[in-house]
């Protein structure tokens, strides 16, 4: 499991035209999903993200406080293009992203899961679905992190 981490400011997912989910300050989080993940690999990835260290406190910009600490919001995105592979020729393939069905199940078991381990607002955008993804990075800090 595959995941692209961004502290926000605000953050919005549109639908043909129509916003289904927005944030304030937080986090956005793109998730990709690969052939042999399993709930280890979204316990893992889960706990890293809501213990992950990258907000400031009110003293200073320094990497002190964590989604939890902070009572910020999380937006979740499922993006099978994390795993491209861009080796061979000039057009990515991506035959290491699980297949539709089965990367549903596990991104649908995934906010289950980070949905018991807090109370933090948990926003998604839509499994499969064409996104525009509005994301205001804050600092810029994006966080590339692997459950293996």
């Amino acid at each position: 499991m595959r995941s692209l981490i961004q502290r926000v400011t605000s953050a919005s997912v549109q639908v043909e035209d129509k916003i289904i989910s927005e944030i304030g300050s937080g986090l956005v989080v793109l998730l990709g999903i690969t052939h042999n993940d399993s709930v280890d690999d979204s316990n893992y990835l889960i706990n890293k993200i809501l213990n992950l260290r990258i907000f400031g406190d009110e003293n200073s910009d320094n990497f002190e406080l964590s989604l939890l600490d902070t009572n910020k919001e999380i937006l979740i995105i499922s993006q099978f293009t994390l795993y491209a592979d861009t080796k061979k020729g000039r057009r990515p393939s991506f035959i290491e992203s699980a297949k539709s069905d089965v990367a549903k199940k596990i991104y649908d078991e995934f906010i289950s899961l980070i949905k018991t381990q807090t109370e933090i607002n948990v926003k998604t955008g839509i499994f499969g679905a064409k996104m525009l993804v509005n994301i205001n990075n804050d600092g810029p800090v994006t966080i590339s992190m692997d459950s293996r």
